[in-house]
This record gives C-alpha cells, structure tokens and sequence, in this order.
C-alpha cells in the first residue's frame, strides 16, 4: 500500500526543498453525512466545517479535573518518568515541558481517552471509528514557561509521521484556568482550508529537538501573514474542565506564559482508521511510536 501511494502525487507537499506556497486543502473538514451522525447538532457542526474548532465551556466535571490535577503532579514528580524518553523537558530551564503517551502511563488519563465526551464528537467529525495517534499533557509553568510557534500539526504529522490526510481531530482540555495572559491557545478560524508547505529537510531524530522548539516544519511570516489578514486570530480561554476540539490542520499557537499562573492543558488526537499512517512523506523514518502510534484500534 505504501509503494502503490507513493507513485501518485502528494497533494500536500511540504519539506523535501519544496517551494513555499499556499494550496486549498483537498479533503473535508467534517466527514459525516446525515442528520443522526453523533452528539453534534448540525449547528455545530457547520460551525466546525466554517472556522475549523469548537469551544466547549464546560467538557470535565469538577471532581474528574482535580483528579488529573492530582495525577499530573503525581507525574512530575516521578524521577524514572522524567528521565524517559516520553517526557520532554524545556532548553533552559529543564522543567517539563510535556508527556508524551500519557494515556499508556496513566489509567487516569486513559480513562479521559475513552469518554464518550470526548470519542463521540471525534468520530462524528471524521464519519469513522477512531484511534488514539497521539496524547500528551502540555505544561506552561508560572513566569518560564515557554512559548509554541505558529503551526499546522497535519504538516508535521504528515511529513514525519506519513499521516496521509487531515482526517483527525485534536482535543485539549484544560486542566488549569486558561486566560488570555498566561499563553493560551490561539487559532486562526477558516486556516484549517488551507495547506501551507514548509521548506528544508527533515533532518534525522528531528524530533528531539522540535519538541522543545520547532524550526523545521514552521510557516515562513508572509505565509502567516496572510492566514492572519484573511482569518484574523482567536484566542481560547476558559476555566478548567473547558476543551476545544480543533482541525489537525488549523494554524495554532500559544505564546510564552510569563505570568504567576500555571497552565496546563492534555491534549489528545483521535486519528480515523481509514486514516491510518504509512511512510513519511517527508523524513527517512517515522518518528517513535510514543509520538505517532502505529497501533491502530478503534477506542
């Protein structure tokens, strides 16, 4: 399958030297056809379709929050976790800047994965049973936590990954208050419509530096520019037990937190299993498992 997929054009070329450019995405934003399809009314779902996310106020019940709170402290403490390989920390300070897998660490937070809260939008959105491809918790800590850059996730998943479309559908749900000051998420709606190609090559065990800091796989300015002039940018803020479901392709980003208060957010990808990933499309080998799961059973 994989040789039969690479005789055909990519339609979303990116690395390799490609030439910087903006193209039209080629396939659906929500893959669900009739009426009874999930939990999302069709309002929502044309919402969806429209600005490429869905902010929920209210996703994680109060008690279920202070359990993951708790869990996540659990997490940062354990030395032997900090050491592994899943868990990745920031260039200067050293402090945990996020956990991969965590749903394979933690029953709590694989409890989380397989809420129907959660799983049902996902496969409603991509018309498909879903798998997990990635999770993860983010951590921005008070006053050095650092900042991620403006990005698409599907062009990394892509080229490093070999995830053939964007059938997948991020959710984060905050697990701190997340304010409009302490480097919140920020989206630009309507950009999940467009595939922006990035320049250079991948280059080998890539992922040990992008995870602190991404480079490669980054838009050039003009290109952001003009996502922002046509789609303006919009900032998801809301308590915690709050989540937003958005686009692998959005272009998203947060800035540092230099504030005295701490976010922290787990951020889970459901991949449909007519999605599943094959070679990269733009990088010699996959990255490791941890990040981009090869085991694709449905939740």
């Amino acid at each position: 399958m994989n040789n039969h997929r690479r005789r055909h054009r990519d339609p979303y070329p990116t690395r390799n030297n490609v030439t910087i450019g903006i193209e039209p995405r080629h396939d659906p934003v929500v893959w669900t056809t009739g009426a009874n399809g999930g939990p999302l009314s069709p309002a929502r779902l044309a919402q969806f379709d429209a600005d490429g996310f869905l902010a929920v106020d209210t996703l994680v019940d109060t008690d279920v929050v202070a359990d993951l709170r708790n869990e996540l402290d659990r997490l940062r403490a354990d030395a032997a976790l900090a050491a592994d390989e899943r868990s990745i920390c920031e260039r200067d300070s050293g402090q945990i800047r996020s956990i991969f897998e965590v749903h394979r660490i933690s029953p709590a937070f694989a409890a989380l994965v397989a809420d129907p809260r959660l799983v049902g939008p996902a496969r409603q959105l991509l018309g498909s049973d879903v798998y997990v491809h990635q999770s993860r918790v983010n951590f921005k800590p008070g006053f050095n936590g650092r900042e991620f850059y403006w990005h698409s996730d599907f062009e990394t998943w892509h080229a490093e990954d070999g995830m053939p479309t964007p059938r997948a559908v991020s959710v984060s749900v905050a697990l701190t208050e997340n304010l409009d000051s302490n480097g919140s998420l920020m989206i630009m709606p309507g950009s999940h419509r467009w595939f922006v190609s990035c320049p250079g090559q991948t280059p080998p065990d890539h992922y040990r530096s992008s995870l602190k800091q991404q480079e490669i796989g980054t838009p050039d300015d003009a290109s952001l520019t003009w996502l922002a002039d046509q789609h303006g940018i919009r900032q998801i803020t809301g308590p915690a037990g709050s989540a937003v479901f958005f686009d692998s392709n959005c272009m998203h980003g947060s800035s540092s937190n230099i504030t005295p208060y701490a976010r922290s957010n787990v951020f889970i990808v459901y991949n449909s299993v007519d999605n599943a990933l094959v070679e990269p499309f733009g990088a010699a080998v996959p990255r490791p498992t941890f990040i981009a799961s090869r085991v694709f059973d449905p939740v």
